[in-house]
């Protein structure tokens, strides 16, 4: 099973990638279910994966309440293996969260943080749920670590794809704006028999002058759609 999924962590589709990480160590362990919580640049913390809809809705609350052991795992860092949710103290610490897991049929819940190799923090927590009292056998917890690391790389990788896909988007409309002011620098240098560094001081001004981006200027001048007349007129009354 580690093979297959050391494979996915290739793929660009994190969310899929954990979301079927959460089936499989439910499945594995024996146990109910499984869901994965992971924080962002403000340490918030967000469902991204749940191996059935009930325990999507009970951890959904449990983020947005703030509450439950996903919560407590993260901020912590440590892990708490056999939590009895109907034990008194679970439901003096999350009254709510336990009132409705025990409603959903959960009777115990494991959670583990998700600290990728190397880093002290963790970026999220692995959640498991049962139906039936009992602890996890030793084998079990060290399994569920196991898988608990993998969704940890899985969380990290899908982060790091992520900024690239920002700054590859960045990048690419920033290339696009700078091509598309190019060419409307040339149409007007050539329809006002000036440099292409005058012309672009005519737009550039005119731009801050209407409160435009220069880039959706120069497309509007590309496309026909500027009084190119105007703008020459106003660039005239503008310099001495």
């Amino acid at each position: 099973m580690s093979g297959s999924l050391s494979d996915d962590l290739d793929s660009v589709d994190m969310t899929g990638v954990l979301q079927g990480l959460a089936g499989r160590c439910a499945d594995v362990l024996g146990l109910a279910s499984g869901a994965v919580v992971a924080a962002d640049g403000n340490d918030e913390l967000t469902l991204v994966a749940a191996s059935d809809e009930p325990t999507r809705l009970l951890e959904t609350f449990a983020v947005e309440r703030g509450q439950g052991p996903c919560v407590d795992c993260h901020r912590t860092g440590t892990a708490r293996t056999g939590i009895d949710l109907g034990h008194p103290a679970a439901a003096a610490r999350w009254p709510h969260f336990t009132a409705r897991a025990r409603r959903t049929g959960f009777a115990v819940a494991h959670t583990l943080p998700l600290r990728p190799p190397g880093r002290g923090a963790a970026v999220g927590a692995l959640t498991l749920f049962q139906r039936d009292p009992g602890p996890l056998a030793p084998d079990g917890v060290a399994l569920a670590q196991a898988l608990a690391a993998l969704a940890a790389v899985a969380v990290v990788q899908g982060r790091a794809l992520e900024r690239g896909r920002i700054e590859r988007d960045q990048l690419s409309a920033a290339l696009t704006s700078r091509i598309v002011i190019e060419q409307a620098k040339g149409i007007l240098a050539e329809r006002w028999r000036m440099t292409v560094d005058e012309a672009f001081a005519v737009l550039r001004d005119y731009a801050r002058t209407h409160g435009l981006r220069i880039a959706v200027l120069a497309r509007g001048v590309i496309a026909g759609e500027v009084d190119t007349t105007v703008m020459r007129t106003a660039g005239r009354a503008r310099r001495p």
